[in-house]
């Protein structure tokens, strides 16, 4: 069944930065996302090159194996393009940029991806991420160390472990190929999206807005209502049977305008330096979260700094649970030892007796005792007296109970 395509790409700066970090392109035959860090100064301009590099293999491919072969060959190209811009411009050493990208070949898709933009399918009101994070934070939700729902709130969750930049020259790049089929709804998106809105509600708008604009419009509102931390990138691509319309590609974010370098080129050879740091605010006013380590003594450090803190939660969860217990038990102490500052009247085997504490149980606790038992029969007692005790009487203190007592005892002589 011959096939076309719908798509859209939306970019929003967000609510906190000042500038677009992000890129996003829905061409004729190629979608992309890329979202750049690298501080101020290199993050735009690393997925603006990263963009422009891979706009250029937008055509037409005999199969998706010869497409996914000009995904990765444009990566690694645009790899190397950040790396000489790097040589030229040292002010954006460490600068990076993520990449998730799909070309259309008829029925098939190539898909290409790295860093922790992400590609989600839509299918049959279903959706599935279909790209690995290539993060610290999915490392440890890999090896089980952690769970998911951890991995949503973990400190080191904007840790990426692969982007394309200036250091790697051979970055493992994830390619693959995939069927798809007539109503299909494929999803590439920045983390300003992802790790912002929840799963449910990408869903949701995906599954309900027919319209890939409109329905791209909404995502990028679900952001900015939940505080859009971050630039907040969407391309939305349908596969349909419908005649296709004819569309002019589009480019969104960064790469929509010419990149721009702060600093005149240098012309001297860039001193030795440490490994890059992949600096890619995630939230406002706490510093640089996102970056890539390097070595695997970094790495290392990473996880037994994860250990460290995991072992420090349980410690402290184990402090909190003894503090608690001590609090609850002081509390039942102190209140037990209110219960027995009172007392009241009632009956005792047939007797009026002086009861200490109050008339309520805790359960199958009792919060009372006999204090003392009186010669005072209650059938000697007036009807009214008699149902008074046996509903107990309260006393203000020890000596108001004895003058109750001898009250009672007064009237069962008359």
């Amino acid at each position: 069944m011959a096939t076309s395509i719908r798509a859209v790409a939306v970019s929003h700066v967000g609510k906190v930065r000042s500038n677009n970090q992000d890129s996003g392109y829905a061409g004729a035959s190629l979608f992309l996302v890329a979202d750049g860090m690298g501080g101020h100064a290199g993050g735009d301009v690393a997925s603006a090159i990263a963009t422009n590099r891979i706009k250029e293999i937008d055509h037409d491919y005999p199969t998706a194996e010869d497409a996914q072969v000009a995904l990765q060959s444009a990566l690694l190209a645009a790899n190397g393009l950040l790396a000489e811009t790097v040589f030229e411009h040292p002010e954006l050493t460490g600068m990076g940029t993520t990449v998730s990208a799909i070309i259309r070949v008829d029925d098939k898709l190539a898909l290409a991806h790295i860093g922790d933009s992400r590609i989600y399918l839509l299918r049959d009101g279903e959706l599935k991420q279909v790209t690995v994070d290539h993060t610290f934070v999915q490392r440890l939700v890999d090896t089980g160390r952690i769970t998911e729902e951890e991995a949503l709130t973990h400190p080191r969750r904007s840790v990426l472990m692969r982007v394309l930049g200036d250091v790697d020259s051979s970055p493992e790049i994830d390619t693959w190929t995939v069927d798809t089929l007539p109503g299909d709804r494929w999803l590439l998106c920045s983390d300003g999206l992802s790790g912002v809105v929840k799963r449910e509600v990408i869903a949701a708008i995906l599954s309900n807005v027919e319209s890939p604009k409109v329905a791209a419009e909404r995502l990028v509102r679900a952001s900015l209502d939940a505080g859009a931390p971050d630039n907040v990138t969407a391309v939305i691509v349908d596969v349909t049977t419908a005649e296709e319309e004819a569309r002019e590609p589009v480019t969104v974010g960064s790469a929509s305008a010419p990149v721009h370098f702060e600093r005149e080129p240098s012309t001297h050879t860039r001193a030795l330096r440490l490994p890059a740091l992949r600096l890619h605010p995630a939230r406002p006013a706490t510093g640089p979260t996102h970056f890539e380590p390097q070595t695997d003594d970094y790495l290392d450090e990473l996880i037994e700094e994860d250990q460290r803190r995991a072992r420090r939660r349980r410690l402290t969860w184990l402090l909190s649970g003894v503090l608690l217990v001590v609090a609850i038990a002081l509390a039942v102490l102190l209140g037990y030892q209110w219960t027995q500052s009172r007392y009241f009247i009632g009956e005792s085997s047939g007797k009026v007796a002086i009861f200490q504490g109050v008339q309520q149980n805790l359960g199958p606790i009792s919060l009372s005792h006999v204090y003392k038992e009186t010669a005072v029969d209650v059938d000697n007692l007036s009807p009214y007296e008699q149902q008074q005790v046996e509903d107990t009487i309260n006393a203000s203190s020890l000596d108001d109970a004895r003058r109750i007592v001898e009250q009672l005892s007064n009237d069962s002589s008359n």
